[in-house]
């Protein structure tokens, strides 16, 4: 069985992640959940923490942490959600060309900047077995390219560049983190 991805609808500019429901695919080929590092799922039984908050306190993820800050996006990724968020580790932003992670984070850059973390966000919780080859719609409006094949997933971005899910299935009170090893950057216009 296969179904679409719905597009998200933009609510506002400045929610960009705060929106309302999208579908999951069901995959004829499925990726194998990789095990969440203790760090990402220390949490307790009957609270356990929003991805703003698991971003914020996981090692490896400090430079998402202070893009998503430096954004002001914090509040919204911590709100209700869900969300789907395939989320870079610092080795994937230190890997940018150099100079553009400091430019992303000045002030002036603030707008740009959402739209790129906006790229990495799907409306809804998708676990890595709903994943299925295809186009999904981010809460950028623009569509990344997911692969599922021989047992791994692979995201294609807007400039051609693909990054692996490297751990798939963290889960927070709000939606799902993907680990990915390069920052996804939308098409240019």
């Amino acid at each position: 069985m296969h179904r679409r991805w719905k597009r998200p609808m933009i609510v506002t500019s400045v929610a960009l992640f705060a929106l309302a429901g999208a579908a999951c695919t069901d995959a004829s080929s499925s990726v194998e959940p990789a095990s969440p590092s203790e760090a990402m799922t220390e949490t307790s039984a009957s609270a356990p923490m929003t991805i703003a908050e698991i971003a914020g306190s996981t090692e490896g993820f400090s430079t998402l942490a202070a893009a998503v800050e430096a954004a002001d996006l914090g509040s919204t990724l911590a709100g209700d959600g869900p969300y789907t968020v395939f989320a870079p580790t610092d080795e994937a932003f230190a890997a940018l060309p150099a100079g553009t992670l400091e430019d992303l984070l000045k002030p002036a850059n603030q707008e740009q900047l959402a739209a790129i973390l906006a790229y990495h966000v799907v409306a809804g919780e998708v676990m890595s077995t709903d994943l299925a080859s295809g186009d999904v719609a981010t809460v950028n409006g623009a569509d990344v390219t997911v692969t599922v094949a021989d047992g791994g997933v692979t995201i294609e971005d807007g400039q051609g560049d693909v990054a692996q899910v490297v751990t798939a299935d963290i889960p927070a009170s709000n939606g799902v983190i993907h680990v990915i090893d390069t920052v996804l950057l939308p098409p240019s216009n």
